[in-house]
């Protein structure tokens, strides 16, 4: 420890120690009127309580309860994500109050205490698994930034047994005759053409929304994926990932469906008195409403197949059709906008053995000799 007179008569008395997260030389200063003994002594006490200070890592509160660590965690997510994200991620956290208390202290959160509360709120199984999945990503998160002491616990949450009503694969999207006859039955222009379009093109639905008319490059002969519309907020987006970013290749009857809904949208955008940058809109001009489209598939679908089936359905359709027709599952992921793809690999396997089968169906009755 040394001693500096300062300008004001009074003594700065310093001392250098050696920073545990940086491993540098840094100070530590206190101001006192005198410099005696007494003095001395006085600073060197409170210089050794601040170094001391400084020197420790700052200990996961006691009495954190499970509202501050939510309001923490939830503006954390809002600086850092998507508006789509956040509003997911805080409906799950209003549950996460709601099942286990407000004023439960996360410190003292156990896996049966947690597993015991879930199935007391009556939800399935399936909401059940990724309400535990959101639930570990929090408490997670106010482990790394200190605000929960350990969180080992979390390995004996398992998940919750799957229902027997669980979707089968086969469900998920449709067979070409299926198609067919779906479509056949769709009594609405826009629609018809709006699921023509999502099946032979494979682009999520929010990303068909967002499309201007120059993202269909009829020259160019592909679609420009950039942009997806968020059908929560209402607003046009930042697509899913870096993976979506991507140029899709209208095949030929790809390229001609285009054309007859560039057609179809600029006929009614006359008669209406709209106008419209979209490649494909409402017939007021703005981004098609998710539900009333989604309502409408569902109910030709159940109408029809006796399953309803979503707009996602129609991209798990489009990888359907294209491995059916022999094209590799990379190029297909690729298409789609993204490097693998758990459900779509699910689809392949199923495919992939329904070829099989379909070929020792013709060759069982063959007679070569």
């Amino acid at each position: 420890m040394w001693v500096e007179k300062t300008k004001s008569g009074n003594y700065k008395f310093v001392e250098r120690y050696k920073d545990y997260l940086t491993g540098k030389k840094k100070k530590a200063s206190v101001t006192l009127e005198k410099n005696n003994a007494s003095a001395r002594k006085q600073a060197a006490e409170m210089l050794a309580g601040i170094i001391a200070e400084r020197q420790t890592a700052p200990a996961a509160p006691e009495k954190i309860t499970l509202k501050k660590l939510v309001s923490e965690y939830l503006a954390y997510k809002k600086r850092t994500v998507k508006l789509s994200t956040y509003r997911r991620d805080f409906y799950q956290c209003q549950a996460f109050l709601e099942i286990l208390g407000e004023d439960t202290l996360v410190n003292n959160l156990t896996a049966s205490y947690i597993k015991n509360r879930f199935i007391a709120s009556g939800e399935d199984n399936s909401r059940l698994n990724e309400r535990r999945v959101r639930l570990m990503t929090l408490l997670n998160w106010g482990f790394e930034n200190d605000y929960i002491k350990d969180v080992n616990f979390l390995r004996k949450l398992k998940p919750f047994p799957d229902d027997p009503h669980k979707v089968k694969i086969q469900d998920k999207y449709m067979e070409d005759y299926e198609l067919e006859a779906v479509l056949k039955t769709m009594d609405h222009e826009r629609w018809k053409l709006f699921t023509e379009f999502l099946v032979l093109s494979g682009l999520r639905i929010g990303e068909a929304v967002s499309l201007d008319r120059k993202d269909v490059d009829f020259e160019n002969q592909c679609i420009h994926v950039t942009k997806t519309f968020d059908g929560n907020n209402k607003i046009i987006t930042t697509p899913k990932s870096f993976c979506s970013i991507r140029d899709v290749y209208m095949q030929p009857e790809l390229f001609q469906l285009c054309r007859k809904i560039n057609i179809f949208i600029r006929k009614e955008s006359i008669w209406l008195g709209y106008r419209s940058n979209l490649f494909f809109c409402n017939d007021k001009g703005i981004c098609i409403n998710y539900a009333t489209y989604n309502k409408y598939l569902k109910k030709v679908t159940l109408e029809v197949l006796g399953r309803k089936l979503t707009a996602h359905s129609l991209r798990h359709t489009h990888a359907s059709l294209l491995l059916a027709s022999g094209v590799t599952i990379d190029a297909i992921s690729r298409r789609l906008g993204h490097e693998n793809s758990r459900v779509t690999r699910r689809i392949y396997l199923h495919i992939t053995q329904k070829l099989k089968e379909r070929d020792n169906d013709q060759i069982r009755d063959l007679k070569i000799i």
